[in-house]
Order: C-alpha cells, then structure tokens, then sequence
C-alpha cells in the first residue's frame, strides 16, 4: 500500500508551513496515524511529532450541457496534517 499519495501545496498549507511547522498530505483512506506518521519519516528525512486526519467526503455536482443535465461524485479522500519537530522543515520545491 502506498501511504501518501501527494503533498497539499497550496497557500493555506505554506503559511501553517512557515509559522506552525505543519505540512499537509493526501494519504491512502486504510492509512492510520503510525503508518502516516513513518512513511513521512522515511521519505523526507525528518521527524514527525503529531499526526492528524480527516477523511473528506465526495460532493455531488452537476453540470447543463446541450444533451441535458449530467449529474456526478467528485471523490472522496483523506488528508493528514502532519507536525514536524522543532527546527525541522520540508522542502517541497526542491526537485522543480
């Protein structure tokens, strides 16, 4: 089972980055905190204090085209926000 699937780059995300030392990340729904929690550890390098999830359920949308209304499911999937230890940082630019 791969563990994380993306890291979450978006604003919100790189100031809780900055000011916090929080880093979001996309996770497989069967991941739970510990395995969250070594999978970071083992990718970036660092250490990890905290781990929280939520598990974010798919919306339905819908969208009027010329043949009629056509009615979907976005998906649904989990996010950790993850605490790193004191003086410890992730880099996700570095590899651009």
């Amino acid at each position: 089972m791969k563990v994380i699937i993306k890291p979450i780059v978006t604003e919100k995300m790189t100031e809780l980055g900055e000011k916090l030392n929080r880093y979001g990340f996309v996770v497989d729904k069967r991941a739970n905190k510990l395995q969250i929690k070594d999978a970071v550890e083992d990718l970036y390098d660092v250490t990890v204090t905290d781990v929280n999830t939520m598990v974010y359920g798919g919306k339905t949308k819908s969208r009027y085209t010329k043949s009629g209304v056509i009615v979907g499911r976005t998906n649904s999937y989990k996010k950790a926000i993850v605490t790193l230890a004191e003086g410890e940082n992730i880099d996700f630019y570095s590899n651009i």
